[in-house]
């Protein structure tokens, strides 16, 4: 199989989706690979790094999407992409349809074959290739919190674990899954007084047993959410709702609660975000304010860390491009039930329930497409 490997053009977006050790193992397997010119260089990847692991290398990216059967991405195409996608033509990425009807409707009319990243599922029911990214955006939400809270950057002026004699930070975390634990164990690390809350009680049990002493773990309810609005300095939205739009947990009304200069870093933006008030912003415009709220919703936050977040994306996404390219999509999917959720929509049809239900589209069951 031929695999390509573009270069991102979404804003600010400097990963890469797959490292020169990933596309070495690709053409072990007897598979080509055409990297476009330069795509790596933001991630620390040289032209020549791909080179000596076997691919070719083209500078011209309409010759990469035309002679690739899959192309391998990071974030979900573009207008100029989608029109280059083709039918039968493999396309594996982060897509998140759900949160956009523009995106969804481009690439229903493109025919091709749209595995996500984020709909894939290992035999523990997990969703193994957001959470190396989950991990990263957790991590930075409370990084980038701690940062914008500073006065220089719109905040209140508060440092998060407060010293000897002054408060520390409050910090709310809606959502106990990857990147909400991940947001908490940061927050907690640098001092600040945590809530960590979420609806699923053996989750928040959990928690509790692994998490620091300034960590307080709350059922999530719109009346547990007001009561701690006036007190928090940093809110995280970590919400996940598997190839959906997240929930509204914070209404636009409800900022009116919150202290002027506090922040608000929503990073479940990518799926409409859990905030009334979040809209998508890039790493070069990072924040607006609303009611006196600094808001934080870049869309792609890992961008902002390439190395680090592209060997953490090929070391999941691997063992599945090497499954696709060995066996075909078809087999591929058949093959694997948890790689087969990953197919969102084919031929113009779309086989991920979450995405026809957010659009009043038509759902095409997996297994008939296949059949």
């Amino acid at each position: 199989m031929i695999v390509g490997l573009p270069k991102e053009i979404k804003t600010n977006e400097n990963r890469i989706a797959m490292t020169p050790g990933g596309v070495e193992l690709l053409v072990s397997n007897g598979h080509q690979v055409i990297v476009e010119d330069n795509c790596g260089i933001n991630s620390g990847f040289t032209n020549e790094m791909y080179k000596t692991a076997g691919a070719s290398i083209e500078a011209d990216v309409d010759t990469v999407w035309a002679k690739a059967d899959m192309i391998v991405k990071v974030k979900e195409p573009q207008a100029v992409e989608i029109a280059r996608s083709r039918p039968g033509q493999i396309v594996f990425t982060y897509f998140h349809f759900a949160a956009d009807k523009d995106l969804t409707m481009g690439f229903l009319k493109s025919k091709a074959w749209a595995v996500a990243y984020e709909t894939i599922e290992n035999k523990k029911g997990k969703l193994p290739l957001l959470e190396p990214m989950s991990e990263v955006a957790g991590r930075m939400a409370t990084q980038e919190g701690a940062r914008i809270l500073e006065h220089i950057s719109g905040g209140r002026g508060v440092l998060l674990g407060g010293v000897p004699g002054v408060h520390p930070a409050t910090v709310m975390v809606l959502g106990g899954g990857i990147v909400g634990t991940q947001a908490t164990k940061i927050a907690a690390g640098m001092g600040a007084h945590v809530y960590i809350m979420d609806i699923d009680l053996d989750r928040l049990r959990e928690l509790e047993d692994i998490m620091p002493k300034n960590v307080t773990t709350l059922y999530s309810s719109p009346a547990n959410i007001r009561e701690l609005l006036p007190k928090v300095d940093l809110v995280v939205g970590a919400v996940l709702l598997p190839g959906a739009k997240a929930p509204k947990l914070i209404s636009r009304e409800m900022l009116s609660l919150m202290k002027k200069g506090s922040v608000i870093v929503d990073v479940a933006v990518d799926q409409g975000g859990c905030v009334e008030t979040c809209k998508p912003t890039t790493h070069e415009n990072p924040t607006f304010v609303v009611d006196g709220v600094v808001h934080y919703c870049v869309a792609n936050m890992p961008g902002a860390v390439p190395y680090t977040s592209t060997v953490a994306l090929t070391n999941a996404t691997l063992p599945y491009v090497i499954k696709l390219a060995n066996n075909g999509v078809k087999a591929a999917l058949k093959a694997d039930e948890g790689l087969a959720l990953g197919l969102n929509m084919v031929d113009g049809k779309v086989t991920c329930e979450a995405v026809a239900d957010a659009f009043g589209l038509d759902y095409t069951p997996v297994d008939q497409v296949l059949s």
